[in-house]
């Protein structure tokens, strides 16, 4: 966005990734009308404007401003469910009677004056444990976790919007390959495959294997056969594994191939969301 990286980015890639995700979102709200500012996403109760709301409430947290006040209980809104969507709605609530422009504007700067912090941080600080949304984690995980978020709320607004974009590149590789490491999670768990199962999902070709025995596992290679196997591309298996697309969406878009157990395949289509 401004200025140039010193050695510090040099070394720390999470930097550039950061830089490249906030600068293509200020791109894209620097081309919208106010009507694209308010047009619903596939977040319940998020408008186009919202999502930016969100994430520059989450970069104010960690540049230490305090939460905003609002007029309202957000915890009463049907679409907060816990205390991270509590904490979220706060700055989303803020931003309410701002017009679009004026939350880019905010966006811009408090992305602006994290990055300036982020290039004057040394491995110490990058290395340092602390709180991260999938729990304790030194500082270099929170920052990979904020590519990850600021990368899906982009396609959030280029879904909203029909402007597709941004699912290819360093950004977007960090962000869909975070996801394969909570298939045994979703497979196992949240869809509930039987024991003694394999499961393959194909993401644009690309293998990811789980078994389960007693508990689910991913495998390092792909067996030749599986009980079931889940053909699909980038951008549903981001949008199922984000919780914005139900099975029925991805099925119904004809985004998704099953082969073998049909009605396994369809379980685990019908609960592979998992982020918060």
């Amino acid at each position: 966005m401004t200025g140039q990286p010193d050695t510090t980015a040099a070394e720390e890639p999470l930097v550039r990734l950061l830089d490249q995700v906030w600068t293509d979102l200020a791109t894209l709200g620097e081309g919208l009308t106010e009507t694209d500012w308010t047009h619903p996403t596939d977040l319940p109760g998020w408008s186009v404007q919202d999502n930016y709301a969100h994430m520059l409430g989450t970069e104010c947290m960690l540049a230490g401003e305090p939460a905003p006040a609002v007029d309202i209980d957000v915890s009463t809104l049907e679409h907060v469910r816990n205390p991270i969507g509590n904490a979220n709605e706060v700055w989303v609530e803020a931003h309410r009677g701002r017009t679009g422009a004026e939350t880019l504007a905010a966006f811009v700067d408090i992305t602006n004056q994290r990055l300036a912090t982020l290039r004057a941080m040394n491995a110490e600080a990058w290395d340092a444990e602390g709180f991260t949304p999938e729990g304790p984690g030194p500082y270099r995980k929170f920052m990979e976790i904020r590519v990850f978020d600021c990368w899906f709320h982009e396609q959030d607004i280029r879904e909203a919007l029909g402007q597709p974009g941004g699912l290819d590149g360093a950004v977007a590789d960090l962000a869909a390959g975070r996801i394969p490491a909570s298939l045994p999670y979703i497979i196992g768990k949240r869809a509930g495959a039987p024991d003694a199962s394999t499961v393959i999902i194909t993401v644009d070709g690309v293998e990811h294997a789980v078994v389960v025995e007693g508990r689910a596992r991913l495998l390092d290679t792909a067996p030749a056969s599986a009980d079931v196997r889940i053909e699909l591309d980038r951008r549903t298996f981001c949008r199922l594994a984000g919780g914005r697309w139900s099975g029925t969406d991805a099925r119904t878009r004809g985004a998704v191939t099953i082969t073998g157990h049909a009605a396994l395949g369809d379980q685990i289509l019908d609960n592979f969301g998992y982020t918060i």
